[in-house]
């Protein structure tokens, strides 16, 4: 190949990339996200971070390795650099997203305004913790009026199991003030079926805090497959 028609191969590979990405780009303007699929999402987030190759590659093989442009944005910055053609740039605009999402869902839960709309508060807790790779223990802390006095996670565990300790729960409820609380916690494995454990747990918590005037609203448990409230499952 001469250099001039290796020179004319590389503009037209340069000039239908860019026909692509404007395609995408003016889909997406006309349209919003509707009809998109999860790679074609992706592949748009990455052309700020990758501005002189196809990111369709990247894009399909990220959805392949974690499974949804969820699990995407919710891997760890280590599991992202194992799919072939990941680095810093990517990586970064990932987890600025992640957080730019979570942000968006926490500022529905906003301090010490009454949890008027229940499926927000299970849209923030879906964008935390649903994809998390670890069992996380988080509470929400309510005033008397329901408003979110404090969100935390209590502890961080393994894989199918996080340590809770049922006095040190109500300990920080009285701590803050709280009247009543929201356990929650997500399951890795992706079933949000509650265990044995998770119900004798709760059980605990509840016959600490009855006395001590603070309620337990709910135990929420998430995972990518939905989630599971012991209020709705009158576990409680």
């Amino acid at each position: 190949m001469t250099e001039s028609s290796r020179g004319f191969e590389e503009r037209q590979i340069k000039s239908d990339k860019d026909g692509h990405r404007k395609r995408l780009r003016q889909r997406f303007r006309d349209h919003g996200p509707n009809g998109f699929a999860d790679y074609e999402l992706l592949e748009l987030l990455l052309f700020s971070a990758v501005p002189r190759r196809d990111t369709k590659p990247i894009a399909k093989a990220l959805i392949g390795h974690f499974g949804s442009f969820s699990g995407v944005l919710a891997a760890s910055p280590a599991r992202l650099k194992e799919v072939p053609g990941v680095g810093e740039a990517i990586t970064d605009i990932l987890k600025i997203s992640q957080a730019a999402a979570l942000r968006f869902a926490r500022g529905e839960v906003d301090e010490r305004r009454p949890l008027s709309s229940w499926s927000k508060v299970i849209d923030y807790i879906r964008t935390a913790m649903a994809f998390a790779d670890v069992e996380e223990f988080r509470i929400l802390f309510l005033d008397k009026r329901n408003g979110l006095i404090a969100d935390e996670v209590q502890q961080k565990g393994t894989v199918d199991h996080t340590p809770v300790y049922p006095r040190e729960v109500i300990r920080r409820a009285l701590e803050l003030s709280a009247t009543a609380i929201i356990l929650v916690h997500n399951h890795p494995s992706g079933d949000p079926t509650p265990s044995r454990a998770d119900i004798q747990m709760t059980r605990q918590i509840i016959d600490i805090a009855k006395p001590l005037g603070v309620e337990v609203h709910d135990h929420i448990v998430v995972g990518r497959e939905g989630h599971v409230s012991f209020k709705g499952l009158q576990l409680l």
